[in-house]
């Protein structure tokens, strides 16, 4: 895959996608920033990288997307000297309806998934124009489609889709590609973030089988791997691509497959 030795920084590493992105890069020999708030979460993950590959060097940022995205840059480029891959994984999922929602929500959904993006994407392609490096996204599959009281959420990944689009039109001549990966339901915190109780959750996974027509949710590794392809050498002739990774969710007409 061409990754070892490459530079890579993972927002969101503390759980989830972020964490299984991680790891698979540390498997394939990249050297591996995580970014997370939890640090505790954080050295749970580096536990994973250093299982997968003992020589794995990583280097553990605890951090806010929000707030710190040009310290992220910084210690990166201070410790390793370069910067060869992007992912931003960070985000955060609230639902609700227009009816019921505020200001401050639209806010802190955009603040997190969306600004944060332009600000280590602004920080970062002066360092990656250097290595002809590359940035992944992490979208959904809800910013391919609406969804019902999740109108926040939904534009706030549709503006990631459009902002990696935009963003690889950019890059193109200096030879830096820039993707992102829209995945479905997948089995992750997120979801359990928003208050929902163990048996509501395992309810709701169950529900939402039924909205993906290979008939179950998805796993993180799943998504990782895809990460990994979109950023290594297999793909240089790839930019600006939305790829879905949820089951043929973003082929059917409604959400519930008979």
């Amino acid at each position: 895959m061409s990754l070892v030795g490459k530079v890579v920084i993972v927002t969101g590493a503390s759980s989830g996608i972020g964490a299984a992105t991680a790891e698979a890069f540390a498997k394939a020999g990249a050297k591996v920033v995580l970014i997370g708030r939890n640090e505790a979460n954080l050295k749970t993950t580096e536990a994973a990288c250093k299982a997968a590959n003992s020589k794995a060097e990583l280097l553990l940022i605890t951090a806010d997307v929000t707030v710190d995205a040009e310290r992220i840059i910084n210690t990166t480029i201070d410790r390793f000297g370069q910067l060869d891959v992007l992912v931003n994984n960070a985000g955060i999922f609230e639902g609700g309806n227009i009816l019921d929602i505020d200001v401050d929500q639209f806010d802190r959904l955009m603040n997190t998934n969306m600004r944060s993006i332009f600000l280590l994407t602004k920080l970062a392609a002066p360092h990656l124009i250097k290595t002809k490096g590359n940035i992944v996204n992490v979208s959904s599959a809800s910013g391919l489609r609406a969804n019902h009281a999740m109108s926040t959420y939904c534009c706030s990944k549709a503006a990631v889709d459009q902002f990696t689009r935009c963003i690889a039109l950019d890059l193109a001549s200096q030879n830096v590609r820039v993707n992102s990966v829209n995945p479905g339901i997948i089995v992750t915190d997120i979801f359990r973030y928003s208050g929902p109780s163990p048996a509501e959750l395992d309810e709701f996974y169950k529900r939402l089988k039924k909205m993906h027509p290979l008939g179950r949710v998805g796993e993180p590794k799943e998504v990782a791997l895809a990460i990994v392809f979109l950023a290594s050498d297999s793909t240089s002739f790839i930019t600006g691509a939305n790829l879905p990774i949820d089951g043929g969710r973003h082929v059917v007409s409604s959400l519930i497959v008979d």
